[in-house]
């Protein structure tokens, strides 16, 4: 008899021991749940915190018309920082926009950059944050002052997508085409995110105590996920492609030379942009009050010359009005080193410095004697003068009259880009290389003794570049500056490109993200069932843990009925307190 109730006591202190560790196990992550509660919330104390009840919502009714709110605020703030991150090869022409408007230099682009990724982390953080409170499952409650950074967040990202669409929609064109080269990578970003949202979505669908709730909550999960393991069938990328399929790297078209290392359209840059292997050189032309054609892109000499300094009077005039003597005596490089005018600037050696310092305003005779003297091609914008100019209706001609009889440039160097007269300077010329700067029916570009189009890199088609090139008509891209995009024109078959960033581009062997059919296919199946078997595994995982729970709330209840409860308080009473 005794031995008997010896076993019986034993067997309900082992019952006790069970329970004991499963209420043990429910609070092991108490100072991990303190901290996320905390920073979500500001509710660092435990009796703060409310667990949720298995079945039901995961926060009350006013958390839940809010929690939408935070999904849409990181939504819009990922779409913009995307947007904005790739608009990095335009963030040039953004600075020169807001020059414009302001009248003083500084690199917008780049602290425009810095805030969206500032507003991106924060409101990633504070979902972050609520996914991990999910999956420990805790009810919501996102703190007061977070509601109002949530608020602007979402304020700042639909306010910024807004007018950059309105002043520079050409962008969701550049979003477009980084598509075709980052959709296989962003396609793997969405897959691991889906796996991680298993963990909470199985744990509230395992909890819910009707089927209607556990459809809700599994069954959009399992369609988004569908979704994302199909969306590569549809997906296309002119640098997934077989192997000895791939054209010859674009030749590389210096931008007003090379305005990254000196400054743009100077004798400088230009020659910069032969040391780095530049197959070309674009530039601006506008003709002197004089008639003497020189190099220069804006209307106005204030960015890129001293005119404050020496014509404080004239600063507002347009550059077309100053003859050819008070021309020459502007500084053209000294604002190249105090505006810095790209974020990614290398530093300049001491020579480049003062070389730099002492360039000035270039004349379109020696600009093309250099080009001829290293066989480059040059290509160029012509600006008609102003009204009231002496040149104003004999501009072309001017120009011309210094191409075939001033410069020595041998005709076959030129791209002829202007539209005007253009049947008159075939004639004059036929040595030139006619060029568009728009696409036209094929028949239309033939008629026109056309042989290059000069495009923006936004209009880049791989089929239209095809279908050019087989009538012999070859395509230029401009202004490429990223590896990305250059490798995007490669693939895409363009025979060149316009560039700020020659030394960088030059030394890229093949394209970025080049890879075959078969590696894209092999890393699109590996990715599916990788995520298959993890998000398998979490819903098992948590189908055990909550059975094994439940086990345990069943023990506990036979204990209560057989009267081991008083023992129990007792056995917890004992227990060290647990600090959050």
């Amino acid at each position: 008899m005794e031995a008997t109730s010896t076993s019986l006591k034993r067997m309900k202190f082992g019952k006790l021991k069970v329970v004991r560790r499963h209420l043990l196990q429910r609070y092991e992550h108490q100072p991990f749940i303190s901290c996320l509660a905390g920073f979500y919330s500001c509710r660092w104390k435990r009796y703060q915190r409310r667990r949720t009840e298995p079945g039901k919502c995961c926060c009350k009714t006013r958390e839940c018309v809010f929690f939408p709110l935070l999904i849409g605020a990181f939504c819009f703030s990922l779409v913009f920082l995307y947007m904005w991150g790739e608009a990095k090869n335009d963030y040039n022409n953004f600075d020169w926009y807001n020059y414009g408007n302001l009248g003083f230099w500084f690199l917008w682009s780049l602290v425009l950059l810095v805030v969206a990724a500032i507003l991106f982390m924060y409101i990633a953080l504070l979902l972050v944050l609520a996914m991990c409170l999910l999956a420990e499952g805790q009810q919501l409650y996102l703190h007061w002052s977070h509601k109002i950074g949530t608020f602007l967040v979402l304020g700042f990202s639909i306010t910024a997508l807004f007018i950059l669409s309105v002043l520079w929609g050409d962008q969701w064109k550049t979003v477009r085409l980084s598509f075709q080269i980052t959709a296989p990578y962003l396609h793997i970003g969405a897959i691991t995110i889906m796996v991680l949202l298993s963990w909470p979505m199985a744990l509230y669908a395992i909890r819910a105590d009707k089927k209607v709730v556990q459809v809700v909550i599994v069954g959009p999960y399992l369609a988004i996920l569908l979704f994302l393991f199909l969306i590569p069938l549809g997906m296309y990328s002119p640098c997934i492609r077989e192997v000895g399929t791939l054209g010859p790297k674009p030749a590389l078209i210096g931008h007003r030379g090379a305005p990254m290392l000196a400054p743009e359209n100077t004798e400088m840059s230009f020659q910069k942009t032969i040391e780095h292997g530049g197959d070309g050189l674009e530039t601006d032309v506008t003709i002197s009050y004089d008639g003497v054609p020189f190099l220069m892109h804006d209307s106005s000499l204030r960015r890129t010359t001293n005119v404050r300094e020496v014509y404080p009077n004239d600063t507002a005039q347009n550059a077309a009005l100053f003859s050819w003597d008070a021309l020459k005596e502007l500084n053209a490089g000294a604002w190249f080193l105090k505006d810095k005018p790209f974020s990614c600037m290398g530093s300049l050696s001491r020579a480049d410095q003062i070389q730099a310092m002492n360039q000035s305003i270039y004349k379109l005779s020696n600009f093309l004697r250099l080009a001829d003297s290293q066989n480059k091609l040059v290509i160029f914008d012509l600006y008609r003068p102003p009204e009231k100019h002496p040149y104003r209706h004999s501009w072309i001609n001017r120009t011309l009259e210094v191409i075939l009889n001033e410069s020595g440039i041998r005709p076959h160097l030129v791209l002829w880009l202007e539209n005007d007269m253009r049947s008159f300077v075939h004639s004059v010329a036929p040595g030139f290389q006619q060029t568009m700067g728009t696409k036209a029916p094929v028949e239309d570009l033939l008629m026109d003794n056309i042989v290059k189009l000069n495009l923006a890199y936004t209009e880049m088609s791989s089929e239209d570049i095809r279908k050019y090139a087989e009538a012999n008509i070859t395509t230029n891209l401009y202004v490429i500056n990223e590896p990305w995009l250059f490798s995007l024109a490669w693939c895409s078959g363009a025979h060149s490109v316009t560039t700020n960033a020659v030394h960088t581009l030059k030394n890229l062997s093949q394209p970025l993200f080049l890879m075959t059919p078969q590696q894209y296919n092999i890393m699109w199946i590996l990715t599916d069932l990788a995520s298959v078997l993890l998000i398998s595994l979490i819903f098992a995982l948590h189908w055990w843990r909550e059975r094994s729970f439940s086990c345990c709330a069943h023990d506990g209840g036979s204990m209560l009925e057989s009267g081991t409860y008083n023992k129990f308080r007792t056995e917890l009473s004992n227990m060290p307190a647990v600090v959050a």
